[in-house]
């Protein structure tokens, strides 16, 4: 269920609304029940009253008129803001805010020019971020309309008579009967009006991981927590088990959840890659806060001008900051999502990308990720390993009159060819009550009265489970007594049938007296094993590739099913997977963590494992250092894609798991994922070389200015020259995210490694410096600029820009540049641009008026010899670096 905008402050209550609200006539329930705790005192007969509503549900005309009263039923996490909005919360970040703190400065100063050049560096990187995280909005709001999240309501459509309907969440209102079963999340808060076995999840708004059992019968006891209230349901939690029936009571932001969605909302916590690129934020920041103290006193000594060291200060510490970082960072990731948009893939948060092209351990249940999730029901066998239609029958009773979530094997059994004659007999079938599907018991089971009015309990279940509680079996009418020899004959028939690929379920059933009302759980004893119905999943034609393409790019695919180990190894030896060990869930519940970990890291596949145990398989893989995807779209996937670092669900997964994912597919496929992967890595591929080319080009120039400072009885750069300078250098850099990025840097995982960054810095700034005083020991004996300022300052300004747009060129690989690779197009262009800049300006009126000369015909082949050494060194030392220290 996706929640939309929070406020602190509570919108009236229902009843408050209700009361205002009369347009068209629409009923107004009493105000009697005021809170949540009057709504749990309240009959079911009294909640329905209350609330102007019938068991029965809403007409779809007044369910209408309700909606048009209170509005759609949303909870907003991310707050739309206008076009202004969106500008100014793009503004606000330390590197702007500090940027906008040396403009002020400058024009207290009275260097307005400075204070211009400095908001225009602002503006450049701001409005470049929000273009494109605009666009990257709209994409994946286009998407999202694709996979909207419905519930299940009543509407009645008679005086008595309704039906079900699958509703928009958004369009719930109060009244409303919503139906609720297995995988669904609590679309609004509900007054129950019947249950059977339900289980609720409430994490998301207590904390507590236990679901706790609720029922409809009024309450009036003193609980400590609204939360412990045993007949409501709240909105954002989640159904575990059973089926059940609730009218709403409150929607959207007047629910309990829209009350504290702030709080749940906050709860997010900060990736490594958020750690990473805030950690390299301060560490430039503390660089600026040192140095720029240090470049005002020691020009302030030594030109005795301080007004001039102070606006030259200043505008070190604008060149020192690395202003495009946040739209650098933004554009990538906002221009990776609208690519994987193209590709048919929602994601829900733009740094999930990055965490893609970290991922190296990738977890999936094989269920329509290895096979083609299209489960055909190919036999029905009794459990002599005959055909038999009785078991059909049975099995289609059992699918057709529960109530709960319909898998695939429902589906399948609903569809079979065969069931056209058995539609006749189950009409004279009248449902009593079922005991739904949980992953502890593994079984389901339906109790229908006969015309004759006897009842019969009809179960299907896991074949180990189903035998568990049978004592009988039927063959063509006829029974007898299970031992232990027809547990070895059925167990040869479904281990056959495992080992052909066939998921094997087993059918039973026993008669039970006509005058018992209600049943549970602890019936499901005694039964009548009938046989088995085998469904084949065939293996997806482009599974093989897919796995090889993953593991050509470092990424480890690991198997965790909740299906038997014959099945599995035959499924993943058919599409490529060698399996020398399959690892059984009860083998983990005697192991310590540590001992888990070393088991998950090593094997590959896990079969017959409970919810809880993958999400255990996760946590362990992440002890051992990995980065853990998982990929599930199941009612026992939502522990292990909350506990992995990129969840990833599909389209047509239940609610739990849609709401649990970083990223949904439209289409359920390991190559698309693949493509994710590599999307991730070259998003933080790019971001990596804006990091690089900023910290060690600053780092140099750290050097340069202090030695020059120290040197020169005048500035090296004029102030408004510096900040020109660092201007068209932020401009060469914002077609970054649109570079290519080297196959060999997509061949494996990357995570962040800011101590790689580090020296990286340390090693290539100095290069970089040392060309900076070749260029100033060139300028002042070649060119006897010691008493000429403008020209030293011009001869600097251009080697000083010239070389650090060739820089990006031989930090944006690790091979040769040019040669073995080449940049995009739009990054070569703007290089181009901003190096053409560079050597006409001298020789413009705008370059007179910034301080600049025009330079001697001379200086341009030295300062071709001085670019191509340094090119030459540079790369070296990168090359070096590389085999050293890898690509980080």
């Amino acid at each position: 269920m996706q929640t939309a905008e929070t406020h602190s402050v509570r919108s009236p209550s229902l009843l408050e609304r209700l009361r205002r609200s009369s347009r068209d006539g629409a009923h107004q329930p009493s105000a009697t029940a005021d809170t949540i705790s009057d709504w749990a005192q309240l009959s079911t007969e009294e909640a329905l009253a209350r609330c102007h509503s019938a068991a029965c549900g809403l007409s779809a005309d007044e369910a209408e008129r309700r909606l048009h009263a209170y509005g759609p039923n949303r909870v907003v996490h991310e707050t739309r803001h206008t076009l202004a909005g969106e500008l100014v919360s793009r503004t606000i970040n330390p590197l702007n805010l500090l940027l906008l703190s040396l403009a002020t400065a400058s024009y207290a100063l009275g260097d307005p020019r400075a204070a211009i050049m400095i908001g225009v560096m602002v503006v450049l990187s701001t409005s470049l971020g929000f273009v494109q995280e605009h666009r990257s909005n709209k994409a994946a709001d286009a998407l999202r309309k694709m996979v909207r999240t419905t519930a299940t309501v009543l509407r009645r459509t008679g005086q008595n008579d309704s039906g079900h309907v699958d509703v928009p969440i958004d369009q719930i209102v109060p009244g409303d009967v919503i139906v609720l079963s297995a995988g669904d999340l609590v679309p609004a808060d509900l007054r129950l009006i019947s249950a059977r076995d339900l289980f609720v999840n409430q994490s998301a708004l207590t904390g507590e991981a236990m679901p706790c059992e609720k029922h409809p019968h009024a309450s009036t006891m003193t609980v400590d927590s609204q939360f412990e209230l045993p007949n409501i349901c709240f909105m954002g939690s989640a159904i575990i088990s059973g089926v059940g029936c609730g009218v709403v009571v409150s929607t959207g932001k007047a629910t309990i959840f829209g009350g504290i969605a702030d709080v749940v909302a906050a709860q997010r916590v900060q990736t490594s890659f958020d750690k990473g690129v805030t950690r390299f934020t301060w560490l430039m920041i503390r660089f600026i806060l040192v140095m720029v103290p240090l470049v005002f006193v020691i020009n302030g000594l030594t030109k005795g001008n301080w007004f001039e060291a102070v606006l030259f200060a200043v505008a070190v510490g604008v060149g020192l900051t690395p202003e495009m970082l946040p739209m650098i960072v933004t554009v990538n990731l906002a221009k990776g999502a609208i690519d994987m948009s193209r590709k048919r893939v929602i994601v829900k948060r733009l740094n999930a990308i990055q965490n893609f092209g970290a991922l190296d351990v990738l977890c999936t249940d094989k269920t329509g990720t290895l096979t083609q999730d299209r489960i055909i029901l190919k036999r029905h066998l009794d459990i002599q390993g005959n055909e038999s239609d009785r078991v059909l029958e049975y099995a289609f009773l059992n699918s057709t009159h529960q109530s709960g979530l319909k898998n695939l094997l429902d589906v399948a059994v609903l569809k079979h060819a065969e069931l056209h004659e058995q539609l006749k007999a189950h009409e004279s079938f009248t449902k009593i009550d079922e005991m739904p599907f949980d992953f502890e018991r593994r079984r389901m089971s339906v109790v229908l009265a006969r015309e004759d009015g006897v009842h019969i309990m009809i179960s299907k279940g896991a074949v180990e489970e189903m035998f568990s509680v049978s004592t009988r079996y039927a063959i063509d009418g006829e029974t007898g007594t299970l031992d232990e020899s027809h547990y070895a004959a059925t167990k040869e028939i479904t281990d056959a049938l495992n080992s052909d690929g066939f998921r094997v379920v087993a059918v039973a059933y026993k008669e039970m007296p006509p005058d018992q009302t209600a049943y549970s759980v602890a019936d499901e004893r005694d039964l009548i094993l009938l046989g088995f119905i085998a469904f084949l999943d065939p293996p997806k034609e482009t599974a093989a590739a897919a796995l090889a393409a993953l593991k050509a790019s470092g990424v480890q695919v690991k198997i965790l099913t909740g299906d038997n180990d014959r099945v599995t190894r035959k499924i993943c030896h058919d599409v490529g997977i060698d399996v020398e060990r399959i690892v059984l869930g009860k083998e983990l519940e005697a192991l310590t963590p540590a001992g888990l970990a070393d088991l998950a890291e090593k094997e590959c596949v896990f079969a017959k494992v409970s919810p809880s145990q993958k999400a255990s398989i996760v946590n362990a893989l992440h002890s051992k250092g990995h980065v853990v995807g998982f990929l599930g779209d199941g009612i026992n996937d939502g522990p292990a894609l909350k506990a992995s670092d990129v969840g990833v669900s599909v389209d047509s997964a239940v609610d739990i798991a849609k709401d649990s994912a970083d990223i949904i597919l439209l289409e359920k496929s390991l190559a698309v994922l693949n493509e994710g992967v590599l999307e991730g890595r070259k998003v933080f591929g790019n971001i990596t070389k804006y990091i690089k080319m900023g910290a060690s080009s600053n780092f140099g120039n750290m050097f340069s200015v202090l030695g020059a400072s120290i040197l020169l009885p005048f500035l090296p750069m004029a102030p408004i020259q510096v900040l020109t300078n660092n201007l068209l250098y932020d401009f060469s850099q914002t077609s970054i995210p649109t570079d290519n990025v080297d196959a060999e840097y997509l061949s494996v995982p990357r995570r962040w490694d800011l101590g790689n960054i580090v020296k990286f810095m340390l090693l290539i700034g100095p290069v970089s410096s040392l060309f900076d005083y070749v260029t100033f020991f060139m300028m002042l004996k070649m060119f006897d600029a010691w008493d000429n300022p403008a020209l030293f300052q011009t001869g600097w300004f251009v080697e000083s820009l010239l070389t650090q747009t060739l820089i990006i060129h031989i930090i944006r690989t690790a091979k040769v540049p040019f040669v073995e690779s080449r940049a995009s197009s739009a990054l070569i262009a703007t290089s181009i641009a901003v190096g053409v800049a560079g050597i006409s300006l001298p020789f413009t009126s705008i370059g007179k008026m910034l301080g600049f000369t025009p330079l001697p015909w001379t200086y341009w082949p030295a300062v071709v010899l001085i670019l191509l050494s340094y090119a030459a060194l540079t790369h070296l030392t990168k090359t070096w670096f590389v085999r050293r220290f890898g690509l980080g």
